[in-house]
């Protein structure tokens, strides 16, 4: 009964809005959220980033973090950056339900224009040099901007790496996990707050009334695999807390790499997820590129 009743309220909302839908604004403004577990090794230089092209504010859920997460949440809630920082006690990853929450925050009690719903391991990146530069022009109210996964290159910072990766077609060809750097990413979108209704699990898609989606220029660069450990860390802490959701839709890569896990196998599957032993072989074919996009904006945020 709570569920339908919040369900109508949304949509009431969502009629109401009806008129400013699709409105024409200078100067948007744009709230990011952010789901972060133990991201000290990002986090910091997240936040950085996307104040740098054009976020106004950001709202946190940290879920348990037992490492610098909180402290590093703190210095940037005091510097006025972050808005609001949920503590989410739960061990059962409701994702949907802890970014939907954040969002109707970012609407109702901190004015967003525009929402962004990312994860501490993605950059979004416009080549304009601002992220509201599309968002003041677009007539859409939803914009959907693709992926791209950059190789871990342990050795170095992340913020110096400057591969990325294609698609992989034919994974067995070069021997590639199932749910390798090289599959295919799904897309992720940003939307306008005005009309919001639901976001998906892992914020792929959005529900709208009315709904006006666009293609986007703005490119996700994705950090999803930050070497070996950590890895192994994510997968492994991210299939315990699905185990407890009762729900059975989304993480379907978790699940299958935390089954490895408990059948022994996860190290070795390691190795075929990014494509180590035929690196040279990917690289040559293409797939392996070099991209200096995000080291480049990086050095000059230094020299500022």
């Amino acid at each position: 009964m709570n569920n339908e009743l919040e369900d109508i309220k949304k949509i009431s909302i969502a009629v109401i809005d009806v008129f400013k839908a699709f409105n024409h604004k200078s100067e948007p403004r744009l709230i990011m959220t952010l789901l972060v577990k133990d991201e000290e090794e990002m986090l910091e230089k997240n936040l950085i980033f996307h104040k740098s092209l054009g976020v106004d504010g950001f709202i946190v859920t940290d879920n348990n973090s037992s490492d610098t997460t909180p402290r590093i949440l703190q210095k940037y809630k005091d510097k006025g950056w972050i808005l609001e920082v949920i503590n989410e006690k739960a061990t059962n990853y409701e994702q949907k339900k802890w970014v939907d929450r954040m969002i109707w925050k970012a609407k109702m009690d901190h004015k967003a224009d525009w929402i962004i719903n990312a994860d501490a391991d993605e950059l979004w990146f416009s080549s304009s040099g601002s992220l509201k530069t599309e968002l003041e022009q677009t007539r859409a109210n939803v914009l959907v901007c693709e992926m791209k996964c950059v190789y871990p290159e342990e050795h170095k910072p992340f913020w110096e790496w400057d591969q990325t990766v294609e698609v992989v077609n034919n994974p067995l060809f070069y021997d590639l996990s199932r749910y390798s750097l090289f599959t295919r990413q799904n897309k992720k979108v940003i939307h306008r707050a005005a009309g919001y209704l639901q976001i998906s699990m892992g914020n792929h898609k959005v529900a709208m009334f009315p709904k006006r989606k666009a293609v986007s220029n703005i490119c996700i660069y994705h950090y999803n695999i930050r070497g070996k450990k950590p890895f192994l860390n994510k997968m492994i802490n991210g299939g315990k807390q699905l185990e407890q959701n009762p729900s059975k839709h989304g993480g379907r890569h978790w699940r299958y790499f935390y089954q490895l896990y408990k059948e022994g196998l996860l190290e070795v599957e390691y190795d075929r997820v990014v494509g180590k032993n035929s690196y040279e072989r990917l690289k040559q074919d293409g797939f392996i590129r070099k991209d200096r996009t995000i080291p480049e904006l990086f050095a000059r945020l230094k020299e500022d």
